[in-house]
């Protein structure tokens, strides 16, 4: 069983793939145009600091709210 650590991982994994696939962006476009590294994040394997979540946020121009509406509807 997942501990409640894990699952908010994979929601997070789950959310920045589901932003990255619908604006139709590859992670290694995404890595050049951020310098963010997506694979670890989206694979739930790395806790992501605020900062960097402000970025992808950013980078997708929604705010942080935003996307933790969308982690609160998975």
């Amino acid at each position: 069983m997942l501990s409640k650590n894990e699952v908010t991982l994979k929601k997070v994994a789950l959310c920045v793939k589901t932003l990255r696939e619908e604006y139709h962006i590859t992670s290694s476009e995404f890595y050049i145009d951020t310098g963010i590294h997506l694979a670890r994040i989206e694979q739930g394997k790395t806790n992501v600091t605020i900062t960097t979540l402000q970025k992808i946020c950013d980078y997708f121009n929604i705010t942080l709210s935003d996307f933790f509406m969308m982690l609160e509807e998975i």
